[in-house]
């Protein structure tokens, strides 16, 4: 039982994380919206601030564990497969109900343990000697 709360602990630590960096990314692409810049670039640095936040809120934070190329690397990995099964669901739910809203929100659970348990047992994965 223990064993069951410490995962659902730290699950929750991942969605709060994922939460704070969404709105780190909104927050940047509305700064510089607001500044003026065109709507492509803030969106991209929104991203990508959102992207970096995340990163090392996971390593340090969710997972306990020390940021380096090869973990990086990873999550790059985890990022673009869960950018793919997002793109599934919205194709999948536009093809049948003319709805990416609806394949948007579907993704989300979806991408959300999939990204945990990624980063649990692949990205941020303990040694063990």
């Amino acid at each position: 039982m223990r064993k069951l709360m410490s995962h659902s602990r730290q699950f929750g630590t991942f969605v709060a994380g994922g939460l704070l960096c969404a709105l780190v990314d909104i927050g940047v692409m509305q700064l510089l919206l607001r500044a003026g810049a065109h709507f492509t670039g803030a969106t991209t640095a929104g991203f990508l601030a959102g992207l970096l936040v995340n990163y090392a809120f996971h390593s340090r934070v969710t997972f306990d564990a020390a940021a380096s190329a090869s973990s990086f690397a990873r999550y790059l990995c985890v990022v673009g497969l869960n950018y793919l099964l997002t793109m599934g669901c919205v194709s999948l739910a536009v093809s049948l109900a003319g709805m990416p809203l609806l394949g948007k929100i579907v993704s989300l659970p979806l991408v959300s343990i999939n990204g945990y348990l990624l980063s649990k047992f692949w990205i941020f994965r303990k040694s063990t000697p």
